[in-house]
């Protein structure tokens, strides 16, 4: 589980909180990375090799007395071994492959992977076409909100940028929990100055719970 329960129980509670007062479907997700990325391990790998052999030539060339075969072999020795190193990198540190994937492929990726799950999830067959999904993807540091038809009529995108920004900042500090906590008081003010208020006799159509997910492998 990417968070623990007490945070889950919290964000629950806010969703729920939000959903009573503006009468609108949310849900939540933390998913660990949009994409497997298989081009990241190598390029690293190439960054790794290039600078152990850049290292390795330095060496030779400033210890002249270096026999032949020796140096050939530390060099492949040294060149695989911190290749290696940079590749599994990529794999164990977060931040680490985020270096090698460009900002624009993290961010498609995050928003195609919300596309789907707003799907999944069904946030579009709400009764008043109101769902609103917010999402954030650990690997690529990215948040998506997506809405439904009747929201986005009322709200402007601007607005849910904002919302983005808001999420994405927090995450940056290292709070998860708390980060998606203030994007959804962040969404409750919106939705109520826009006059989203509940009716009575609402049903609550979604889960509250947030959906975690590793996301591909």
């Amino acid at each position: 589980m990417l968070l623990d329960a007490a945070a889950a129980d919290a964000i629950r509670a806010r969703v729920a909180g939000l959903e009573a007062a503006s009468g609108v479907e949310v849900v939540t997700a933390v998913i660990a990375r949009a994409d497997s990325y298989p081009e990241a391990p190598w390029k690293a790998f190439a960054l790794g090799a290039s600078l152990a052999a850049l290292a390795a030539t330095a060496m030779a060339l400033f210890e002249p007395g270096w026999e032949a075969f020796e140096a050939v072999v530390e060099t492949a020795v040294a060149v695989l071994a911190v290749g290696g190193s940079f590749a599994l990198g990529t794999v164990w540190i977060t931040p680490f492959a985020r270096v090698f994937i460009p900002a624009e492929r993290r961010e498609a990726e995050v928003r195609q992977y919300a596309q789907a799950l707003f799907v999944e999830q069904a946030l579009h067959h709400t009764q008043r076409r109101d769902g609103i999904l917010i999402l954030a993807s650990l690997l690529e540091h990215q948040v998506v909100v997506l809405a439904d038809r009747a929201v986005r009529d009322r709200v402007p995108q601007f607005e849910f940028d904002s919302i983005v920004a808001t999420v994405a900042a927090a995450i940056s500090r290292g709070s998860l929990a708390d980060a998606l906590v203030a994007g959804l008081e962040q969404l409750d003010a919106i939705l109520a100055r826009h006059g989203f208020r509940a009716q009575a006799g609402e049903t609550n159509e979604l889960p509250d719970t947030v959906i975690q997910q590793r996301g591909p492998a």
